[in-house]
């Protein structure tokens, strides 16, 4: 969190007109109808854009990276961003994907002190990268390309660079977590 009280807050039901309804009816559906979804809903057009690209990044089976692999890359791109929602709802994701609670401790740390897979540390890396440059140099795109094909380093990029924007777009609206859940103090940025 950046900012002490949202930008922007959620719809309600009640606030709802028939586009946004219809906008939000698939995540209603789906589990999916949270306060980033309730606050893009104020732009009905944009939300419907985002949905078909993040429906590719985390739902799709024609996306080639493993559950384990996604959330990895999620949460440190959310660790990165200094997205506190993304971060909690993720590692609540991660863990249902089987990442551990000692690689969820890692996921805050630099990258060689993670005590990570060198499988996984190319994935860190690749997120860290992406983050912080928006593009991956040579030495860790050699070693993404020794544990990944040509789609799951395409697919690797399209989910750092969706939660990246994913990550933007909550800190600065400063979309708060449901039912007053707390944000990690260490991604408590506001002034």
């Amino acid at each position: 969190m950046r900012t002490h009280k949202p930008r922007l807050t959620p719809l309600r039901d009640d606030e709802l007109d028939a586009e946004q309804d219809a906008a939000v009816a698939p995540y209603r559906a789906n589990g999916g109808d949270i306060g980033i979804t309730r606050t893009m809903l104020r732009h009905a057009a944009a939300l419907k854009a985002y949905n078909p690209l993040g429906v590719y990044v985390f739902n799709s089976p024609s996306n080639t990276l493993a559950p384990r692999d996604k959330e990895i890359l999620i949460m440190r791109t959310a660790w990165r961003c200094r997205s506190g929602y993304e971060w909690h709802y993720h590692v609540l994701l991660g863990r249902r994907a089987g990442v551990t609670e000692e690689e969820i401790a890692a996921l805050r740390l630099p990258v060689e002190e993670g005590g990570w897979s060198p499988r996984d540390a190319a994935l860190v890396a690749t997120a860290d990268a992406l983050v912080a440059d928006q593009f991956v140099p040579d030495d860790v795109w050699a070693e993404l390309i020794k544990h990944f094909d040509d789609k799951q380093c395409i697919d690797a990029i399209f989910a750092v660079g969706l939660y990246t924007f994913v990550g933007m777009f909550l800190n600065t609206l400063g979309i708060e977590l449901e039912n007053g859940a707390p944000i990690d103090p260490d991604l408590d940025l506001r002034p």
